[in-house]
């Protein structure tokens, strides 16, 4: 019989992020490590022949060399969310899966610099939705700025003040449809039922940051949406599935609905900027945009209240009690 080869993937870290986030991203591949260790489907990192699992390397471009962190990670077999037909089922394991990573995340990792997950600044963290005030320019004069603006006001009136009434946590930061795979489940070759999936791998752990068990479910759930055929019930199955494991309080539950056009918002903004600094890149920063854009004046138009209904009726249908 032919002998098994493991496949790897090698990431090379860039040089400036590598002097100055060698710490954090010594956190990051502990995390990866930790999870796979629990079970979960994430990359292993396998260490190079000193042992370090993050060795710096001289690289030379032919101008001189440059150092980088390297990370040897173990290959994960499946197909991206994106290229899936997304289903109830799908969305509501994601949302589980999400649930559980936090969880055992803030319960049982430790490291000797979990305080670099404290990213301060960085601009994609959800605290951080006031810095987008500066970066909104790049949208014109247009509905989706109109929207995007309200939504700032409205995280600075009803978010900011009221973020110790949320539970903390260390949040990956970043399901979205590229960065889950999924793989057929043994039936399904039998049945041909979308049904029949389940998630192989969960990558990218570069967004992680301590945040709230309520941003992960929001961050969740703005990226299933782009993906499910209704995407405003994408929501709910999403809700689903990570109240299954850790229940919102209702604070948490009051801030889903805002949070989820938060998320829309730092999306649409920074892609459409990182795409004027980076004109080679511009079709994959902006290849979901018209269809976010769509989304978050549709769920904004349809008000709180309205999709509210809709997301706690399907989430609270999973959570009627068995009686038997």
């Amino acid at each position: 019989s032919q002998a098994e080869t493991m496949e790897y993937v090698l990431k090379v870290m860039n040089s400036a992020g590598s002097q100055k986030n060698a710490d954090l991203f010594e956190v990051q591949t502990q995390a990866m490590k930790f999870l796979n260790l629990r079970g979960f489907s994430s990359p292993m990192p396998f260490p190079a022949k000193d042992g370090r699992l993050l060795p710096l390397e001289s690289i030379d471009y032919g101008v001189g060399n440059r150092k980088h962190l390297l990370r040897l990670l173990t290959f994960l077999p499946g197909t991206e969310l994106k290229k899936v037909p997304v289903t109830s089922h799908i969305l509501f394991e994601i949302g589980k899966t999400a649930a559980l990573i936090d969880k055992v995340l803030q319960a049982e990792f430790h490291h000797s610099n979990i305080g670099c997950l404290n990213r301060g600044d960085y601009i994609w963290n959800l605290t951080n939705v006031p810095l987008l005030e500066k970066y909104v320019y790049v949208l014109g004069q247009s509905k989706e700025r109109e929207v995007v603006e309200q939504v700032i006001q409205q995280f600075k009136e009803k978010i900011q003040p009221n973020l110790n009434q949320f539970r903390p946590c260390i949040n990956h930061g970043d399901l979205n449809e590229e960065n889950i795979l999924l793989e057929p489940t043994s039936a399904s070759h039998i049945t041909n039922t979308q049904e029949d999936y389940r998630i192989s791998g969960i990558l990218d752990f570069d967004d992680m940051s301590y945040g709230y068990y309520v941003f992960e479910v929001a961050i969740n759930i703005m990226f299933m949406m782009t993906d499910f055929k209704n995407p405003v019930s994408a929501g709910g199955f999403v809700l689903a599935g990570f109240e299954s494991i850790i229940p919102l309080t209702s604070q948490e539950r009051d801030a889903v609905f805002l949070l989820v056009n938060c998320r829309f918002s730092q999306i649409i903004v920074l892609n459409r900027y990182h795409a004027l600094l980076c004109p080679d890149n511009k079709d994959y920063l902006l290849s979901s945009s018209k269809k976010e854009i769509s989304n978050l004046i549709h769920l904004w138009n349809m008000g709180k209240q309205y999709v509210e209904k809709i997301w706690f009726g399907i989430a609270d249908s999973y959570s009627i009690p068995n009686n038997l």
